[in-house]
């Protein structure tokens, strides 16, 4: 839901939404799909993308989603995703979708996910939050402040989908996160496509300026990790490196690492 338009700085009682502790009425579970760092042959984080409980696709649970329990849904998903990852050992970072539409007050919103980090000993600092994939943000500068906030707080951040329409430069230039995760149709058959290179190697000279890191989302062929690989792109994800897995996280070892010409 839009930000309120009330004082920011008014007392935590005039958030309904954080007020509201009714259980979700469906369940969810979570597939973890690894984010690589092909220099380092290392698992750089995993993403946590939300799926029904016997892995149905995240549509089926989306569905269920409305304006009356988007904020308890997104509090629910941080929560269980932070305390999946802790089971499994997570050596990695995790890398959490948000709602920036169920946001508030980032900083009384984010209490759940500060208590369930302590409570399951996972590190903040290996926390990521990036902006759910497709939802469209009807205020810029509030997800910016919401973003910051987190920055602020120790979460390292990434804008999701970038080059989508609703995560774009306007944005960039109101903050500047951690990552940016070019989103997958820029990437698709990128290795035959002189205006995808020439645009995503702009993006990565803007990336290098600001010292952010890019991740190119949506790798599946050899031809375009080789293209991404020569522009400097060392952050992959895509089913060329391996496909999420329910309630699983996958090992470097166990990765078919593509190999470099020469």
């Amino acid at each position: 839901m839009p930000r309120p338009a009330s004082d920011p700085l008014a007392p935590a009682t005039s958030c309904a939404g954080c007020r509201n502790g009714q259980p979700l009425d469906f369940a969810f579970a979570y597939a973890y799909q690894p984010i690589v760092d092909i220099g380092r042959r290392q698992v750089f984080a995993h993403e946590a993308l939300v799926r029904g409980p016997a892995g149905e696709p995240a549509a089926s649970v989306l569905a269920h989603v409305t304006e009356e329990n988007r904020y308890r849904f997104d509090q629910a998903c941080r929560v269980e995703a932070i305390r999946t990852a802790a089971a499994l050992d997570m050596q990695s970072r995790l890398s959490i979708n948000f709602m920036p539409n169920a946001i508030y007050r980032p900083e009384l919103c984010i209490r759940s996910t500060l208590e369930a980090a302590r409570a399951h000993g996972f590190p903040i600092e290996q926390i990521i939050f990036e902006t759910v994939e497709g939802e469209e943000i009807s205020d810029g500068k509030w997800l910016a402040e919401v973003l910051r906030e987190y920055q602020r707080i120790g979460f390292l951040t990434a804008i999701d989908d970038f080059g989508a329409g609703f995560a774009g430069l306007n944005l960039l230039a109101d903050f500047q996160p951690d990552l940016i995760k070019l989103d997958m149709d820029l990437i698709r058959g990128i290795d035959a496509s002189r205006p995808r290179q020439a645009i995503v190697r702009g993006v990565g000279e803007i990336c290098r300026e600001l010292d952010i890191r890019l991740i190119a989302e949506g790798v599946e062929t050899l031809d375009e990790y080789l293209c991404l690989a020569d522009q400097g792109i060392g952050l992959m994800q895509g089913y060329l490196f391996g496909k999420p897995l329910l309630g699983a996280c996958t090992r470097a070892e166990s990765l078919a690492w593509p190999q470099l010409p020469g």
